[in-house]
Protein backbone atom coordinates (compact mmCIF):
# COMPACT_ATOMS: atom_id res chain seq x y z
CA UNK A 1 0.00 0.00 0.00
CA UNK A 2 1.44 3.17 -0.98
CA UNK A 3 1.87 6.24 1.12
CA UNK A 4 -0.61 9.03 1.41
CA UNK A 5 0.57 11.54 -1.16
CA UNK A 6 1.82 15.22 -0.05
CA UNK A 7 -0.92 17.55 -0.05
CA UNK A 8 -1.28 19.66 -3.39
CA UNK A 9 0.00 23.05 -3.55
CA UNK A 10 -1.38 26.13 -5.66
CA UNK A 11 0.99 24.28 -8.04
CA UNK A 12 -0.27 20.88 -8.13
CA UNK A 13 -4.02 21.91 -7.80
CA UNK A 14 -3.27 23.69 -11.36
CA UNK A 15 -1.39 21.17 -12.69
CA UNK A 16 -4.27 18.89 -11.27
CA UNK A 17 -6.40 21.09 -13.68
CA UNK A 18 -8.68 22.60 -10.59
CA UNK A 19 -6.83 25.82 -10.12
CA UNK A 20 -7.36 27.27 -6.59
CA UNK A 21 -7.75 31.34 -6.59
CA UNK A 22 -5.70 31.61 -3.69
CA UNK A 23 -1.53 33.09 -3.99
CA UNK A 24 -0.96 30.76 -0.44
CA UNK A 25 0.26 27.66 -0.70
CA UNK A 26 -0.57 26.41 2.76
CA UNK A 27 -4.51 27.61 2.56
CA UNK A 28 -4.42 24.75 -0.80
CA UNK A 29 -2.62 22.51 1.29
CA UNK A 30 -5.14 22.77 4.17
CA UNK A 31 -7.66 22.50 2.01
CA UNK A 32 -6.57 19.61 0.46
CA UNK A 33 -5.79 18.28 4.58
CA UNK A 34 -9.82 18.58 4.80
CA UNK A 35 -11.27 17.42 1.72
CA UNK A 36 -9.18 14.12 2.34
CA UNK A 37 -10.48 13.57 5.49
CA UNK A 38 -14.17 14.06 4.89
CA UNK A 39 -13.53 11.60 2.06
CA UNK A 40 -11.92 8.84 4.28
CA UNK A 41 -14.64 10.14 6.92
CA UNK A 42 -12.00 10.39 9.92
CA UNK A 43 -10.45 13.00 11.68
CA UNK A 44 -6.55 12.58 11.37
CA UNK A 45 -5.07 13.74 14.23
CA UNK A 46 -1.76 14.22 12.40
CA UNK A 47 -4.02 16.55 10.31
CA UNK A 48 -5.27 18.40 13.13
CA UNK A 49 -8.79 16.96 12.32
CA UNK A 50 -11.11 18.48 10.19
CA UNK A 51 -12.28 21.57 12.72
CA UNK A 52 -8.40 22.16 12.68
CA UNK A 53 -7.47 22.45 9.58
CA UNK A 54 -10.51 24.50 8.83
CA UNK A 55 -9.03 27.15 11.61
CA UNK A 56 -5.98 27.23 9.97
CA UNK A 57 -7.09 27.36 6.29
CA UNK A 58 -9.32 30.36 7.55
CA UNK A 59 -5.94 32.10 8.94
CA UNK A 60 -3.94 31.39 5.98
CA UNK A 61 -6.22 32.91 3.83
CA UNK A 62 -9.23 35.01 5.11
CA UNK A 63 -10.35 35.36 1.63
CA UNK A 64 -10.21 32.25 0.09
CA UNK A 65 -13.31 30.96 -1.42
CA UNK A 66 -12.81 28.01 -1.96
CA UNK A 67 -11.94 27.85 1.88
CA UNK A 68 -15.18 29.36 2.83
CA UNK A 69 -17.47 26.60 0.35
CA UNK A 70 -15.65 23.46 1.64
CA UNK A 71 -15.89 24.89 5.34
CA UNK A 72 -19.91 25.78 4.84
CA UNK A 73 -20.41 22.90 2.43
CA UNK A 74 -19.20 20.64 5.47
CA UNK A 75 -21.42 21.93 7.97
CA UNK A 76 -24.40 22.34 6.01
CA UNK A 77 -23.90 18.56 4.50
CA UNK A 78 -23.79 17.29 8.50
CA UNK A 79 -27.41 18.15 8.42
CA UNK A 80 -27.36 18.96 11.77
CA UNK A 81 -27.93 23.07 11.70
CA UNK A 82 -29.96 25.10 9.35
CA UNK A 83 -29.55 28.81 7.96
CA UNK A 84 -32.99 29.25 8.99
CA UNK A 85 -31.92 28.84 12.99
CA UNK A 86 -28.47 28.93 13.18
CA UNK A 87 -27.55 33.27 12.70
CA UNK A 88 -23.84 32.03 12.58
CA UNK A 89 -23.94 29.34 9.71
CA UNK A 90 -26.67 32.09 8.31
CA UNK A 91 -24.06 34.61 8.26
CA UNK A 92 -20.95 32.33 7.55
CA UNK A 93 -22.69 31.81 3.85
CA UNK A 94 -23.45 35.20 3.29
CA UNK A 95 -19.80 36.14 3.82
CA UNK A 96 -18.71 33.63 1.60
CA UNK A 97 -21.12 34.87 -1.07
CA UNK A 98 -19.67 38.35 -0.50
CA UNK A 99 -16.56 37.01 -0.66
CA UNK A 100 -16.49 35.62 -3.78
CA UNK A 101 -18.38 38.27 -5.59
CA UNK A 102 -15.56 40.44 -4.34
CA UNK A 103 -12.54 39.06 -6.17
CA UNK A 104 -11.80 37.17 -9.66
CA UNK A 105 -12.25 33.23 -9.50
CA UNK A 106 -12.59 30.54 -12.01
CA UNK A 107 -15.83 29.61 -13.31
CA UNK A 108 -15.63 26.48 -11.37
CA UNK A 109 -14.88 28.37 -7.67
CA UNK A 110 -18.55 30.30 -8.59
CA UNK A 111 -20.64 27.43 -8.87
CA UNK A 112 -19.21 26.00 -6.10
CA UNK A 113 -20.30 28.72 -3.78
CA UNK A 114 -23.74 28.86 -5.70
CA UNK A 115 -24.09 25.15 -5.23
CA UNK A 116 -23.37 25.52 -1.71
CA UNK A 117 -25.49 28.35 -1.00
CA UNK A 118 -28.39 26.78 -2.77
CA UNK A 119 -27.68 23.71 -0.84
CA UNK A 120 -28.55 26.36 2.38
CA UNK A 121 -31.49 26.78 1.03
CA UNK A 122 -32.79 23.51 1.14
CA UNK A 123 -32.83 23.11 -2.41
CA UNK A 124 -30.60 19.94 -2.76
CA UNK A 125 -31.94 19.38 -6.06
CA UNK A 126 -30.81 22.42 -7.37
CA UNK A 127 -27.37 22.56 -5.51
CA UNK A 128 -26.42 19.24 -7.62
CA UNK A 129 -27.55 20.33 -10.80
CA UNK A 130 -24.87 22.84 -10.17
CA UNK A 131 -22.35 20.41 -9.22
CA UNK A 132 -22.94 18.77 -11.76
CA UNK A 133 -22.05 21.04 -13.98
CA UNK A 134 -18.77 21.62 -12.27
CA UNK A 135 -18.30 17.44 -12.84
CA UNK A 136 -19.41 17.90 -16.35
CA UNK A 137 -16.13 19.92 -17.18
CA UNK A 138 -13.79 18.89 -14.43
CA UNK A 139 -14.34 15.00 -13.90
CA UNK A 140 -12.17 14.77 -10.98
CA UNK A 141 -13.35 17.59 -9.08
CA UNK A 142 -13.81 15.66 -5.47
CA UNK A 143 -15.41 18.30 -3.79
CA UNK A 144 -18.50 18.35 -6.23
CA UNK A 145 -18.28 14.50 -6.92
CA UNK A 146 -19.05 14.37 -3.06
CA UNK A 147 -21.21 16.73 -1.87
CA UNK A 148 -23.56 16.01 -4.66
CA UNK A 149 -23.17 12.03 -3.74
CA UNK A 150 -24.25 13.08 -0.14
CA UNK A 151 -27.00 15.04 -1.39
CA UNK A 152 -28.73 12.73 -3.38
CA UNK A 153 -28.39 10.24 -1.00
CA UNK A 154 -30.31 12.84 1.36
CA UNK A 155 -33.02 13.11 -1.58
CA UNK A 156 -32.98 9.55 -2.08
CA UNK A 157 -32.01 9.85 -5.61
CA UNK A 158 -30.54 6.55 -5.95
CA UNK A 159 -29.86 6.19 -9.32
CA UNK A 160 -28.55 10.06 -9.72
CA UNK A 161 -25.82 8.66 -6.53
CA UNK A 162 -24.54 6.16 -9.41
CA UNK A 163 -24.72 7.61 -12.33
CA UNK A 164 -23.27 10.42 -11.44
CA UNK A 165 -20.41 8.72 -10.37
CA UNK A 166 -20.18 6.60 -13.34
CA UNK A 167 -19.94 9.74 -15.58
CA UNK A 168 -16.72 10.34 -14.12
CA UNK A 169 -15.57 7.15 -13.16
CA UNK A 170 -13.15 6.14 -15.77
CA UNK A 171 -11.34 9.69 -15.44
CA UNK A 172 -9.83 8.87 -11.77
CA UNK A 173 -6.70 7.22 -13.09
CA UNK A 174 -4.93 5.40 -10.29
CA UNK A 175 -2.29 8.39 -10.21
CA UNK A 176 -4.54 10.74 -8.98
CA UNK A 177 -4.90 11.88 -4.99
CA UNK A 178 -7.57 9.68 -3.84
CA UNK A 179 -8.74 7.84 -6.83
CA UNK A 180 -9.28 4.33 -5.25
CA UNK A 181 -12.20 6.55 -2.97
CA UNK A 182 -14.22 6.90 -5.96
CA UNK A 183 -14.52 3.01 -6.32
CA UNK A 184 -16.23 2.84 -2.40
CA UNK A 185 -18.15 5.53 -3.91
CA UNK A 186 -19.47 4.63 -6.98
CA UNK A 187 -19.50 1.06 -5.09
CA UNK A 188 -22.30 2.44 -2.96
CA UNK A 189 -24.31 3.77 -5.86
CA UNK A 190 -24.24 0.34 -7.14
CA UNK A 191 -25.15 -1.12 -4.57
CA UNK A 192 -28.59 0.78 -3.82
CA UNK A 193 -29.76 0.40 -7.03
CA UNK A 194 -29.48 -3.63 -6.64
CA UNK A 195 -25.70 -4.24 -8.61
CA UNK A 196 -24.74 -6.25 -5.65
CA UNK A 197 -22.19 -8.31 -7.79
CA UNK A 198 -20.39 -5.01 -9.54
CA UNK A 199 -20.83 -2.80 -5.88
CA UNK A 200 -19.00 -5.66 -4.38
CA UNK A 201 -16.75 -6.33 -7.14
CA UNK A 202 -15.63 -2.30 -7.03
CA UNK A 203 -15.61 -2.50 -3.10
CA UNK A 204 -12.96 -4.95 -2.85
CA UNK A 205 -11.05 -3.61 -5.20
CA UNK A 206 -11.11 -0.10 -2.96
CA UNK A 207 -10.08 -2.13 0.13
CA UNK A 208 -7.01 -3.72 -2.12
CA UNK A 209 -5.92 -0.73 -2.59
CA UNK A 210 -6.37 1.11 1.03
CA UNK A 211 -7.90 -1.66 3.50
CA UNK A 212 -8.78 1.34 5.92
CA UNK A 213 -11.54 3.16 2.92
CA UNK A 214 -14.31 2.52 5.86
CA UNK A 215 -17.14 3.24 2.78
CA UNK A 216 -16.26 0.24 1.13
CA UNK A 217 -16.33 -1.74 3.90
CA UNK A 218 -19.74 0.10 4.39
CA UNK A 219 -21.12 -0.94 0.87
CA UNK A 220 -20.08 -4.69 1.67
CA UNK A 221 -21.91 -4.80 4.51
CA UNK A 222 -24.91 -3.70 3.08
CA UNK A 223 -25.01 -6.12 0.54
CA UNK A 224 -24.21 -8.78 3.45
CA UNK A 225 -27.46 -6.92 4.97
CA UNK A 226 -29.63 -6.91 1.82
CA UNK A 227 -29.18 -10.23 0.60
CA UNK A 228 -29.80 -11.83 4.45
CA UNK A 229 -26.10 -13.19 4.35
CA UNK A 230 -25.98 -12.74 8.11
CA UNK A 231 -23.11 -15.22 8.89
CA UNK A 232 -21.26 -13.91 6.05
CA UNK A 233 -21.87 -10.44 7.49
CA UNK A 234 -20.60 -11.01 10.70
CA UNK A 235 -17.60 -12.42 9.56
CA UNK A 236 -16.77 -9.49 7.23
CA UNK A 237 -17.40 -7.35 10.09
CA UNK A 238 -15.33 -8.85 12.33
CA UNK A 239 -12.06 -9.55 10.36
CA UNK A 240 -12.19 -5.60 8.91
CA UNK A 241 -12.98 -4.55 11.97
CA UNK A 242 -9.03 -3.19 12.63
CA UNK A 243 -8.80 -1.38 9.85
CA UNK A 244 -11.87 0.58 9.93
CA UNK A 245 -12.98 1.16 13.96
CA UNK A 246 -10.62 4.30 14.27
CA UNK A 247 -12.23 6.06 11.04
CA UNK A 248 -14.16 8.29 13.67
CA UNK A 249 -17.26 9.32 11.38
CA UNK A 250 -17.93 6.15 10.23
CA UNK A 251 -17.43 3.27 12.44
CA UNK A 252 -20.55 3.95 14.89
CA UNK A 253 -22.50 3.77 12.11
CA UNK A 254 -20.29 0.88 10.97
CA UNK A 255 -21.14 -0.82 13.83
CA UNK A 256 -25.00 -0.20 13.86
CA UNK A 257 -24.57 -2.54 10.66
CA UNK A 258 -23.09 -4.97 12.67
CA UNK A 259 -25.86 -4.85 15.24
CA UNK A 260 -28.48 -5.31 12.39
CA UNK A 261 -27.48 -8.63 11.69
CA UNK A 262 -27.56 -9.70 15.42
CA UNK A 263 -30.99 -8.38 15.17
CA UNK A 264 -31.62 -10.28 12.25
CA UNK A 265 -30.74 -13.64 13.65
CA UNK A 266 -32.48 -12.78 16.60
CA UNK A 267 -29.48 -11.89 19.18
CA UNK A 268 -30.66 -9.27 20.62
CA UNK A 269 -27.84 -9.45 23.92
CA UNK A 270 -24.97 -9.33 21.57
CA UNK A 271 -26.99 -6.46 19.64
CA UNK A 272 -27.36 -4.17 22.97
CA UNK A 273 -23.51 -4.78 24.06
CA UNK A 274 -22.81 -3.15 20.80
CA UNK A 275 -25.12 -0.03 20.94
CA UNK A 276 -23.77 0.04 24.73
CA UNK A 277 -19.98 -0.31 24.02
CA UNK A 278 -19.97 1.49 20.41
CA UNK A 279 -22.78 3.52 19.35
CA UNK A 280 -23.86 5.14 22.43
CA UNK A 281 -20.65 6.31 23.07
CA UNK A 282 -19.97 7.68 19.66
CA UNK A 283 -23.46 9.59 20.13
CA UNK A 284 -22.25 11.12 23.03
CA UNK A 285 -18.71 11.95 21.76
CA UNK A 286 -19.79 13.57 18.60
CA UNK A 287 -23.43 14.39 18.49
CA UNK A 288 -23.22 13.60 14.74
CA UNK A 289 -26.78 13.30 12.86
CA UNK A 290 -25.64 9.71 11.57
CA UNK A 291 -24.62 8.29 14.90
CA UNK A 292 -27.97 10.16 16.49
CA UNK A 293 -30.05 7.94 13.50
CA UNK A 294 -28.10 5.18 14.41
CA UNK A 295 -28.78 5.17 17.89
CA UNK A 296 -32.47 5.97 17.26
CA UNK A 297 -32.92 3.28 14.47
CA UNK A 298 -31.72 0.58 16.51
CA UNK A 299 -33.60 1.32 19.58
CA UNK A 300 -36.58 0.78 17.79
CA UNK A 301 -35.66 -2.16 15.88
CA UNK A 302 -35.14 -3.69 19.27
CA UNK A 303 -38.80 -2.45 20.38
CA UNK A 304 -40.59 -3.56 17.90
CA UNK A 305 -39.01 -6.87 18.59
CA UNK A 306 -40.21 -6.86 21.53
CA UNK A 307 -36.91 -6.36 23.11
CA UNK A 308 -36.78 -4.17 26.44
CA UNK A 309 -34.67 -1.06 26.19
CA UNK A 310 -34.77 -0.39 29.28
CA UNK A 311 -33.58 3.61 30.13
CA UNK A 312 -31.88 3.81 27.12
CA UNK A 313 -33.95 6.59 25.13
CA UNK A 314 -33.02 8.65 28.30
CA UNK A 315 -29.65 9.05 26.99
CA UNK A 316 -30.65 10.01 23.32
CA UNK A 317 -33.27 12.52 24.03
CA UNK A 318 -30.87 15.21 25.50
CA UNK A 319 -29.27 15.26 22.20
CA UNK A 320 -32.14 14.56 19.61
CA UNK A 321 -33.84 17.54 21.91
CA UNK A 322 -31.84 19.91 20.57
CA UNK A 323 -32.78 19.46 16.79
CA UNK A 324 -36.46 18.76 17.14
CA UNK A 325 -37.33 22.57 15.70
CA UNK A 326 -34.06 22.01 12.93
CA UNK A 327 -36.38 20.57 10.00
CA UNK A 328 -32.87 20.19 7.58
CA UNK A 329 -33.90 16.78 6.88
CA UNK A 330 -37.56 14.75 7.49
CA UNK A 331 -35.50 11.35 7.64
CA UNK A 332 -33.97 13.14 10.73
CA UNK A 333 -37.41 14.34 12.26
CA UNK A 334 -38.25 10.98 12.13
CA UNK A 335 -35.74 9.69 13.88
CA UNK A 336 -35.83 12.44 16.51
CA UNK A 337 -39.57 11.30 16.83
CA UNK A 338 -38.76 7.78 17.90
CA UNK A 339 -36.61 9.06 20.97
CA UNK A 340 -39.07 11.81 22.06
CA UNK A 341 -41.69 8.68 22.01
CA UNK A 342 -39.48 6.61 23.48
CA UNK A 343 -38.58 8.72 26.05
CA UNK A 344 -42.19 9.45 26.58
CA UNK A 345 -41.10 12.97 26.10
CA UNK A 346 -44.77 14.85 24.94
CA UNK A 347 -43.47 18.15 24.87
CA UNK A 348 -40.40 17.97 22.91
CA UNK A 349 -43.26 15.28 20.44
CA UNK A 350 -45.32 18.09 19.86
CA UNK A 351 -42.59 20.72 19.00
CA UNK A 352 -41.22 19.00 16.31
CA UNK A 353 -44.47 17.69 15.00
CA UNK A 354 -46.01 21.41 15.14
CA UNK A 355 -42.80 22.95 13.72
CA UNK A 356 -42.71 20.65 10.99
CA UNK A 357 -46.59 21.74 10.28
CA UNK A 358 -45.63 25.31 10.19
CA UNK A 359 -42.74 24.46 7.71
CA UNK A 360 -45.08 22.31 5.47
CA UNK A 361 -46.97 25.44 5.02
CA UNK A 362 -44.35 28.22 3.75
CA UNK A 363 -41.98 25.76 2.23
CA UNK A 364 -40.49 27.97 -0.22
CA UNK A 365 -38.00 26.16 -2.50
CA UNK A 366 -36.67 23.89 0.64
CA UNK A 367 -37.58 20.50 -0.89
CA UNK A 368 -37.80 18.45 1.96
CA UNK A 369 -40.39 20.73 3.52
CA UNK A 370 -42.47 20.58 0.69
CA UNK A 371 -42.57 16.83 0.80
CA UNK A 372 -43.76 17.23 4.16
CA UNK A 373 -47.44 17.88 4.09
CA UNK A 374 -47.29 14.52 1.85
CA UNK A 375 -44.83 12.48 3.37
CA UNK A 376 -43.41 13.67 6.44
CA UNK A 377 -46.26 14.24 8.30
CA UNK A 378 -48.16 11.23 7.87
CA UNK A 379 -44.76 9.39 8.32
CA UNK A 380 -44.33 10.89 11.86
CA UNK A 381 -47.57 10.37 12.42
CA UNK A 382 -47.80 6.87 12.01
CA UNK A 383 -44.89 6.70 14.55
CA UNK A 384 -47.12 8.66 17.02
CA UNK A 385 -50.18 6.21 16.72
CA UNK A 386 -48.18 3.11 16.83
CA UNK A 387 -47.25 4.51 19.96
CA UNK A 388 -50.51 4.96 21.55
CA UNK A 389 -51.81 1.48 20.14
CA UNK A 390 -53.27 2.35 17.08
CA UNK A 391 -52.23 -0.05 14.40
CA UNK A 392 -55.41 0.69 11.89
CA UNK A 393 -54.04 4.17 11.63
CA UNK A 394 -50.45 3.17 11.33
CA UNK A 395 -51.73 1.12 8.32
CA UNK A 396 -53.75 3.78 6.68
CA UNK A 397 -50.75 6.81 7.11
CA UNK A 398 -47.92 4.14 5.81
CA UNK A 399 -49.43 2.17 3.23
CA UNK A 400 -50.66 5.00 0.70
CA UNK A 401 -47.22 6.51 1.31
CA UNK A 402 -44.90 3.16 1.19
CA UNK A 403 -43.39 3.90 -2.04
CA UNK A 404 -42.99 7.49 -1.69
CA UNK A 405 -40.67 7.23 1.57
CA UNK A 406 -37.54 6.55 -0.68
CA UNK A 407 -37.52 10.51 -1.04
CA UNK A 408 -37.28 11.50 2.72
CA UNK A 409 -33.86 10.17 1.42
CA UNK A 410 -31.14 7.71 3.97
CA UNK A 411 -30.39 3.81 2.32
CA UNK A 412 -32.44 0.64 1.77
CA UNK A 413 -31.24 -0.86 4.96
CA UNK A 414 -32.53 2.50 6.92
CA UNK A 415 -35.67 3.00 5.78
CA UNK A 416 -36.09 -0.65 6.44
CA UNK A 417 -37.21 0.56 9.73
CA UNK A 418 -40.55 2.00 8.31
CA UNK A 419 -41.17 -1.32 6.42
CA UNK A 420 -41.37 -2.57 9.89
CA UNK A 421 -43.04 -0.43 11.38
CA UNK A 422 -46.09 -0.94 8.39
CA UNK A 423 -45.52 -4.83 8.87
CA UNK A 424 -45.73 -4.86 13.14
CA UNK A 425 -48.96 -2.88 12.80
CA UNK A 426 -50.48 -5.13 10.18
CA UNK A 427 -49.86 -8.31 12.27
CA UNK A 428 -51.96 -6.38 15.24
CA UNK A 429 -54.40 -4.38 12.81
CA UNK A 430 -58.31 -5.47 14.35
CA UNK A 431 -60.09 -4.06 11.37
CA UNK A 432 -61.45 -6.54 8.80
CA UNK A 433 -60.68 -4.14 5.96
CA UNK A 434 -56.79 -4.33 6.79
CA UNK A 435 -56.90 -8.06 7.57
CA UNK A 436 -54.36 -9.25 4.50
CA UNK A 437 -52.49 -6.58 4.43
CA UNK A 438 -49.62 -7.68 6.74
CA UNK A 439 -49.67 -11.72 4.57
CA UNK A 440 -49.33 -9.52 1.35
CA UNK A 441 -46.44 -7.68 2.58
CA UNK A 442 -44.36 -10.61 4.24
CA UNK A 443 -44.98 -12.13 1.12
CA UNK A 444 -43.27 -9.32 -0.79
CA UNK A 445 -40.34 -8.87 2.28
CA UNK A 446 -39.75 -13.12 1.84
CA UNK A 447 -39.69 -13.16 -2.51
CA UNK A 448 -37.02 -9.97 -1.97
CA UNK A 449 -34.95 -10.95 0.79
CA UNK A 450 -35.64 -14.59 1.16
CA UNK A 451 -34.05 -16.61 4.17
CA UNK A 452 -34.13 -13.64 6.16
CA UNK A 453 -34.48 -14.69 9.75
CA UNK A 454 -36.49 -11.46 10.58
CA UNK A 455 -38.97 -12.06 7.87
CA UNK A 456 -39.15 -15.41 9.02
CA UNK A 457 -40.15 -14.50 12.26
CA UNK A 458 -43.03 -12.15 11.39
CA UNK A 459 -44.46 -15.07 9.07
CA UNK A 460 -44.41 -17.20 12.65
CA UNK A 461 -46.13 -14.47 14.20
CA UNK A 462 -48.73 -13.98 11.64
CA UNK A 463 -49.43 -17.59 11.37
CA UNK A 464 -50.01 -17.56 15.09
CA UNK A 465 -53.15 -14.97 14.41
CA UNK A 466 -54.72 -16.60 11.61
CA UNK A 467 -53.39 -14.17 8.89
CA UNK A 468 -51.79 -16.23 6.40
CA UNK A 469 -55.13 -18.40 5.06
Amino acid sequence: MAGPAPLRDCQAWKDAGLPLSTTSNEACRLFDATLTQYVKWTNDKTLGGIEGCLSKLKAADPTFAMGHAISNGLVLIGTGSSVRLDRELDQAVKDMVATSQSQPLTQRERLHVSAVETFAKGNFPKACELWEQILRDHPTDMLALKFSHDAYFYLGYQEQMRDSVARVYPFWTPDIPLSSYVKGIYSFGLMETNFYDQAEKLAKEALSVNPADAWSVHTIAHIHEMKAEVKDGLDFMQRSETHWKDSDMLACHNYWHWALYLIEKGDYEAALAIYDDHILPSLRASGAMLDVVDSCSMLYRLQMEGVSVGERWQDVLPVTRKHSRDHVLLFNDAHFLMASLGARDTRTTQELLTTLQDVSESPGENCQHLLARDVGLPLCQALVEAENGNPDRVVELLLPIRYRVTQIGGSNAQRDVFNQLLIHAALKCTSGAHRHVARSLLMERDALKPHSPLTERLLRKAAAVHLLQ
